[in-house]
């Protein structure tokens, strides 16, 4: 593939890229589709819609700050870098990055935020452990 951007567009992208991880922790707190855009970006990659996409992050970012999407849409549910799932910040699931954005993954998803809602509304905050390893619906 011949990269045919001047100069200035690709010095544009990569500081685009470099400012979205600076204010995302190194990238840490990044959505795993959104690194694996910086990702593309930096290596010249991107095509038109991908630009546009890095452009709306970039903007996202430095405007309103960094807000991680909910998983698959689940309110309340966020996937990190290595593939664990967080309800409200804790950690209750992992799934392989490789199938977390599978249509059967996103079914597995809608059960473990169900789960959670469940032990919500038995006073109690879900963990790891009473969603996947000791649950009883």
């Amino acid at each position: 593939m011949t990269d045919n951007r001047t100069m200035p567009e690709i010095s544009g992208i990569c500081d685009q890229s470099c400012e979205i991880l600076q204010r995302t922790d190194d990238g840490d707190n990044l959505e795993p589709r959104h690194l694996k855009l910086i990702e593309m970006a930096v290596n010249g990659q991107l095509n038109e819609k991908g630009l546009q996409a890095l452009s709306d992050l970039h903007k996202m970012v430095m405007t309103t700050g960094y807000i991680k999407p909910f998983f698959h849409g689940i309110e309340h549910l966020t996937i990190d870098n290595i593939g664990f799932l967080y309800w409200k910040g804790t950690q209750v699931e992992h799934y392989t990055l490789s199938w977390a954005y599978s249509d059967e993954a996103k079914k597995e998803a809608i059960e473990v935020s169900r789960r959670c809602k469940v032990i919500e509304d038995r006073g109690e905050k879900p963990d790891y452990k009473n969603v996947i390893w000791t649950w009883e619906g």
